[in-house]
């Protein structure tokens, strides 16, 4: 893919999305889950539902694809891997996609997505919000919009690889310039641009969560590689919500790319971070702390994982 970027670095949509629609095959299938299709607040979803699994608690997962690409079948086996390290259900949901829906379209369908949950009769404290990049912004920002509008907050947010600036301000851009295989500041910009659309703007607060003010949040875990040019949006976020007093985690996998734990069931790395969420997860969905069913072996070779109140590491 980062050949391909280089070859072609303005590639047409449809060409990058056919490309990102390649990421599937990054994850290996989980065993013991089944699935099923669904229409969640008139938008196509999928349950993925780990056998002998909590059928009360839900991970509702937004699917990474920098707004504009990848849906529910792209991302329902990582979302798999992590419900069934977590013991609960997982619903993907296709939100609409950028430019033909700029946002906040994408926005209006997650917070409607949850809100259907709570009509299901599913408890707050029993739903968490997660996603990766362009997702793991977007489950940042419906839960800021949850509670701008007074909502009863999930129990907690995940966020892989989170794709917040939508400037590209972040010193990881150069810093990581020569590391990262895939993302640049240029197609970044692009892409907020694509997001954004004609009345967007990069520094509204439900758009780029950099701008916001966490106060209130329910915990938080953020995760990035540490050779991705995002890397900075996890950590400039992470200190964002510690100094607002919100309980955050932040993981760094030294050495991985962008999105890493995409590779769940092919890589160790992959293996562990998706461990190390689940067991983070569990007591925040009320579930016990029964041993996480995980392919990951041996001690974790992640840096910079913390779990302070009102801090980050």
């Amino acid at each position: 893919m980062a050949d391909r970027m280089r070859t072609d670095p303005d590639m047409d949509l449809p060409a990058l999305r056919d490309m990102m629609d390649e990421l599937q095959a990054q994850s290996a299938e989980p065993t013991a889950v089944t699935y099923e299709e669904a229409e969640i607040v008139g938008r196509p979803a999928l349950w993925c539902d780990p056998l002998d699994s909590a059928t009360d608690r839900v991970i509702l997962y937004l699917h990474g694809g920098a707004f504009v690409a990848n849906s529910k079948d792209t991302h329902r086996k990582v979302a798999a891997h992590l419900a069934k390290a977590t013991g609960c259900r997982a619903l993907v949901i296709d939100y609409r996609l950028a430019p033909e829906n700029p946002f906040p379209a994408q926005l209006d369908d997650a917070v409607a997505a949850y809100r259907r949950l709570l009509r299901d009769g599913v408890e707050p404290g029993h739903i968490a919000v997660a996603g990766d990049s362009g997702g793991g912004g977007l489950a940042t920002t419906t839960v800021l919009k949850l509670r701008d509008d007074g909502d009863t907050l999930p129990a907690g947010i995940v966020a892989i690889s989170p794709w917040y600036d939508m400037e590209a301000k972040g010193e990881t851009f150069d810093t990581n310039a020569a590391h990262d295989a895939f993302t640049t500041r240029r197609t970044t910009l692009a892409l907020a641009a694509m997001f954004l659309g004609e009345n967007g703007s990069a520094t509204d607060p439900l758009a780029n969560p950099l701008y916001a003010d966490a106060t209130g949040l329910p915990p938080i875990y953020l995760t990035c590689g540490g050779y991705e040019a995002l890397r900075a949006d996890a950590e400039r976020f992470a200190r964002l919500a510690a100094d607002a007093g919100v309980d955050v985690t932040l993981e760094v996998s030294e050495g991985m790319q962008h999105i890493y734990p995409l590779m769940a069931g092919r890589a160790p790395e992959a293996d562990r971070t998706i461990a190390n969420i689940a067991r983070w997860l569990r007591p925040q969905l009320g579930l016990d702390a029964a041993p996480v069913l995980s392919a990951a072996t041996g001690p974790s070779a992640q840096s910079g994982l913390g779990t302070e109140r009102g801090s980050s590491s």
